[in-house]
């Protein structure tokens, strides 16, 4: 009973304590924990990744981070520490901020020491990761955050693109400041790359505060595009070398594939004021300009769909000049004295304004609209709807009569002349190289497409599948009238510079004076846009591209300027779809091992699996779905032995042996910047294995 009693005293006492907690001294305890608890902030989720085709890395985020220090924790332990490393202190962060002195720095710290700063903040501005654990290094800093107060802030929102201007204006971009796309592929899948957002609130616990996860943050999904980025490459820097020698003032290049509508490549360059090139304004999908000849396609087009001219019929193009309602229409060669009588496909394979206007101006004069409607039917005017804010879709006016119904109120005699060689009109190159792609596809219209798929964690979420525009954008049998055509342009007309020996070429040159708005064509310099569109090879057409730039004076011609261009690409383009059948590289009666270039094993034994030659190497035998495994190999009478070889990336790699493209790679994961010379294999590297990477800096490899 006594036992009881006691329980039970004890009980009611609990219960007493407990009431007057709640009820007595509940404002009293309130305070405490608000003291012990700071309000949530937002904790940022990582935003996605913005891939190639072939799933390599165009843009990410990169955290960035803002020093601080509370100059009341540590204690006396802490400050005595920092006075006596300030001088050193001060300058490892001026060596690794060099944007402030060392001065500076002392001066900074003292001011924050002299307040007893709780949140000082030691250089306003962001620092990146490297810069970040460099400062970590520093004497004091180096203690953890509760002994040397050094706390930090960290944003994830900086965006890193690793191979620079690449393709930079289709990407597009973010600000740092506040995290907002603005442009480009990052705005129009704003909201799948930037993820949910997290809460976290500090808690004091033991005297240490504590960051609490409220609400986690979902990081961003990953876009996978449609970019090849070698094929970039070649056609930026193809556009380039010729944009420097022609003195061009902006320049664009698309290569689409055929079948599917992926823009593998598109390029957008403008002349600084340096005199360099680089990635500015999105030319390719914005610029809204009179197209010139290569709209004389379309024309063509809709004359022969509408049985208005046969491949056999002739048109008298007479000297080069004809009276076109009062203004004079002239061919290039005018003042050579024209083509005379040229049949249907020469008027394509001259690009003769005369013979184009004759064509369609004759039928179509009294009813104008039928040919805007024609062109409409076809698609040369399709607003493709594309995921870029800064796209125009095509403006080709339709006549209008006004109220009395007698008279044109939107037209002009010679309206229908001059739009039928592609004035009077606005068309941006993306929608020229999607007809011509049409062409080259039997007739069949893509959508650009310039996503393929959204993953989340290597798993796809949503796909984009091609789009068709048009099933068929007219008769069969003129689309491949019209493929003949484009195809006697290059070999026989005035696109021969377009032309490669090593197969068939099919596209229209086009060569159009600039519009100065009031000034009109000829205010000052003349200015030109210059371009050819075409698709190779004729036969199996696998890509579309065109090339076009703007230039100030002559000389400027689509066929001998922007030929040697789509040339160069159409080649390299070419060369590097042409694959072997392995089985057929071997050697069925001698079977020879090979010398092996060290680098990436995985890479190198399934090749030497599909040739059937022996190796040691016991992985993963699918390479596209594996991840580089790095080693070195030695080669014997009977098999190629791999031993593999742990790469860090803190440190730079011993790439001696390697390959160019496997010594590269890893040297750029280091955040280095590597020049090439030779060939072969690498046998001497400027900078030493083992020693630690300085992001940007220079490394030569020598190769033989």
């Amino acid at each position: 009973m006594v036992v009881v009693g006691i329980l039970a005293l004890a009980a009611i006492g609990i219960i007493f304590k407990m009431s007057y907690t709640m009820f007595v001294e509940r404002d009293k305890w309130a305070e405490i924990a608000n003291n012990a608890v700071r309000d949530s902030v937002v904790q940022k989720a990582t935003r996605g990744r913005i891939l190639s085709s072939e799933g390599q890395l165009m843009a990410s985020s990169l955290p960035e981070y803002k020093i601080q220090m509370d100059f009341k924790a540590g204690g006396k332990e802490k400050d005595s520490i920092l006075m006596a490393n300030l001088d050193s202190i001060c300058r490892g962060l001026s060596k690794i901020i060099p944007q402030k002195t060392p001065a500076q720095f002392r001066e900074r710290i003292l001011q924050g020491r002299e307040r007893q700063s709780q949140c000082w903040t030691i250089y306003t501005r962001r620092i990146s990761y490297t810069q970040f654990k460099d400062v970590q290094k520093l004497p004091l800093f180096n203690l953890s955050r509760y002994k040397s107060g050094f706390i930090w802030e960290e944003y994830s929102n900086r965006r890193k693109k690793p191979f620079g201007s690449l393709a930079s204006r289709t990407l597009g971009s973010v600000k740092p400041s506040n995290d907002s796309a603005v442009s480009g592929l990052e705005q129009t899948f704003d909201s799948i790359l930037r993820g949910t957002d997290g809460f976290v609130h500090r808690q004091k616990v033991r005297n240490r505060w504590l960051s609490i996860t409220d609400v986690p943050p979902v990081n961003g999904a990953d876009v996978v595009t449609t970019i090849d980025v070698s094929m970039q490459d070649i056609c930026e820097k193809a556009l380039e070398d010729k944009m420097k020698e022609i003195n061009a003032n902006i320049g664009v290049v698309i290569l689409m594939e055929v079948a599917t509508g992926d823009v593998k490549a598109i390029v957008n360059l403008g002349k600084q004021d340096d005199g360099s090139y680089f990635e500015d304004v999105p030319h390719a999908i914005s610029d809204m300009m009179e197209p010139g000849s290569t709209f004389k396609t379309a024309s063509m087009m809709v004359a022969l769909d509408n049985n208005i001219v046969k491949l056999t019929d002739k048109v008298d193009t007479g000297s080069g000049i004809k009276m076109m309602h009062g203004s004079p229409m002239k061919d290039h060669n005018w003042h050579r004295g024209g083509y005379g009588t040229i049949s249907v496909p020469q008027v394509l394979m001259y690009s003769s304004n005369v013979g184009t206007s004759t064509i369609i101006d004759g039928y179509y004069f009294e009813h104008p609209q039928d040919y805007v409607q024609a062109l409409y039917n076809i698609g040369i005017a399709e607003d493709l709807k594309l995921p870029f804010k800064e796209y125009k879709a095509p403006r080709i006016r339709m006549p209008k009569k006004d109220k009395t119904g007698k008279h044109w109120a939107n037209w002009s005699k010679t309206a229908l002349a001059w739009m039928s060689i592609g004035y009077e009109t606005q068309i941006a190159p993306i929608n020229t190289v999607t007809f011509y792609n049409a062409i080259a596809n039997n007739g069949k219209m893509m959508r650009p497409r310039f996503v393929k798929r959204i993953e989340k964690d290597g798993e796809t979420i949503m796909e984009y599948p091609p789009e068709v525009v048009k099933s068929q954008i007219c008769k069969p049998s003129t689309i491949e009238k019209l493929q003949k055509i484009l195809r006697l342009v290059v070999k026989d007309g005035v696109a021969k510079k377009a032309g490669t020996k090593q197969f068939h070429v099919s596209g229209k040159t086009g060569t159009a004076q600039i519009s100065q708005g009031k000034g009109g064509y000829r205010s000052g310099t003349t200015a030109y846009l210059i371009s050819f569109c075409g698709f190779f090879p004729s036969e199996n057409p696998r890509y579309t591209c065109i090339v076009c730039m703007q230039k100030k004076g002559s000389p400027a011609s689509g066929g001998t300027m922007c030929g040697p261009v789509f040339r160069s690409i159409a080649e390299k383009i070419y060369a590097k779809d042409q694959t072997k059948d392995m089985i057929a590289a071997r050697d069925t009666i001698h079977i020879h091992t090979p010398e092996v270039k060290d680098g990436d094993i995985l890479a190198a034994s399934y090749l030497l699996n599909s040739l059937e030659v022996n190796n040691n190497h016991k992985g993963s035998t699918t390479y596209s779905k594996g991840n580089p495994v790095w080693g070195t190999s030695t080669s014997t009478k009977d098999e190629v032995t791999f031993v593999k070889k742990e790469i860090s990336g803190k440190t730079v790699p011993n790439v001696i042996g390697m390959g160019a493209r496997d010594a590269l790679y890893l040297m750029e994961t280091c955040g280095l910047k590597v020049t090439l010379e030779g060939q072969g294999k690498v046998y001497e590297q400027s900078i030493y294995a083992g020693s630690k990477p300085v992001k940007g800096t220079e490394i030569k490899l020598r190769l033989k």
